[in-house]
């Protein structure tokens, strides 16, 4: 059986932060039980089609899936186990996966607001078949918190982060974001150090990006420093300025997290993602080595057998029709498909092997990029371990540059 991952979008916040692009909406409380019961139309309607698949991991993300109750959460889950092939650690589920041979426990993961999910929300959510929380936290720093628009505090991440231990959770992933506008080395190692007490099995550590139609793109500005130095900042709307850190702190932010976690056990295996032994995310590797996903729910994306497609953005047509949602379906050329296989591989630190290239490709990996890999070889940017290519230090502190080199050209690919 071909493996399959599963993205489930829950598209509902309580308020919009002001970085996020996501496709989210606030104040619609009065949707809920609409887009519950759509998305499980949706979910039933996949079931005959990828019944030939197993579920390697199940992600429900946002906006903001601990928004819903936790019976609209437990609805959903009962949905995902009776239409596709999914086991959890306790087999509570009698659906299509277990009249099969047991596998190993898939991972299946929720993102949660601290503050907003009580104790007795996480005990559901176990008893729903849920093993992995992630907790969007960004920043222990209540200023920096409320410059990107959170609305929780970091005492309201402590006691969720407890209540979600006593309910059994042994694998939780904590957010926490760099680059925030008015954020300073000292604050970042406050941020670090604290989310390190707590002893999580996962730490995702990512830098802001300013996307477009975003608040803070709105307010994004030139602005002086105390040295008067000139520095994009943030111009809020209350009248202050918060400055973004300059390239130069952000890379020692960047080393300095990266030199703090590996000290503390955890192991970097992605530009961004940081995990105790055993305990990297399965869904994101699987993203990043390019596996069948299949996207449910409002705008969810979706990759399945190298076509591409999008669900609607449009909540009253999803809630609708959800049965007949696709948009943009697109079929990757080899093309396409060599090069996410060279730009998302190169970003888990293990990289990625000439072997896995030609059985993939059935083609010699130098016939396709063999100018190119010899040019960030000679730059120091990629080193060479045995069949493993892989980004060097110096490649990392770069990488969307060297992850650009490898779009093919017409030339290349004739």
């Amino acid at each position: 059986m071909e493996k399959l991952e599963l993205y489930i979008h829950i598209p509902f916040c309580v308020q919009k932060c002001r970085y996020c692009d996501f496709v989210s909406f606030a104040n619609c409380e009065e949707q809920f039980a609409s887009y519950v019961d759509a998305l499980c139309r949706e979910i039933e309607s996949c079931r005959e089609k990828y019944s030939d698949y197993v579920i390697s991991s199940v992600y429900i993300g946002g906006g903001t899936p601990s928004i819903l109750s936790a019976d609209q959460i437990q609805k959903i889950t009962d949905s995902l186990f009776r239409n596709f092939n999914i086991v959890n650690t306790k087999e509570r589920h009698k659906g299509l996966f277990l009249q099969k041979k047991i596998r190993p426990t898939t991972e299946f993961s929720i993102e949660c607001n601290p503050g907003i999910v009580s104790k007795a929300d996480f005990s559901a959510y176990k008893k729903a078949g849920i093993n992995r929380i992630s907790f969007g936290l960004q920043s222990a720093i209540d200023e920096e918190l409320r410059t990107l628009g959170r609305i929780h505090t970091y005492e309201d991440f402590v006691r969720s982060f407890e209540d979600a231990r006593e309910a059994g959770f042994d694998n939780i992933n904590v957010d926490i974001m760099q680059a925030i506008p008015g954020q300073t080395m000292i604050s970042w190692q406050m941020t670090l150090g604290q989310v390190g007490t707590w002893h999580p099995e996962h730490i995702s550590a990512y830098s802001l990006i300013i996307e477009d139609g975003t608040d803070f793109q709105k307010w994004l500005k030139k602005g002086k420093t105390i040295s008067g130095e000139e520095r994009d900042g943030i111009f809020l709307p209350d009248g202050s300025v918060k400055m973004l850190p300059s390239e130069e702190e952000e890379r020692d932010i960047y080393y300095f997290t990266r030199d703090m976690l590996e000290k503390s056990g955890y192991k970097r295996y992605e530009i961004s993602n940081f995990a105790v032994p055993g305990f990297a995310c399965s869904h994101n590797i699987g993203y990043w080595k390019r596996e069948n996903y299949l996207g449910l729910g409002l705008h969810a994306s979706s990759m399945v057998a190298n076509v591409r497609w999008k669900n609607t953005d449009d909540l009253s047509a999803y809630i609708q029709d959800p049965e007949n949602v696709h948009e943009e379906e697109q079929k990757l050329t080899v093309k396409e498909q060599m090069e996410e296989f060279m730009f998302l591989g190169l970003r888990l630190t293990q990289g990625i092997t000439r072997t896995d290239f030609v059985n993939t490709f059935h083609r010699d990996i130098d016939l396709v990029y063999g100018p190119v890999l010899d040019d960030l070889y000679d730059q120091s940017m990629i080193e060479f371990a045995e069949d493993a290519i892989r980004l060097t230090q110096k490649g990392i502190d770069v990488s969307n540059q060297v992850l650009a080199e490898f779009l093919i050209d017409s030339k290349q690919e004739s």
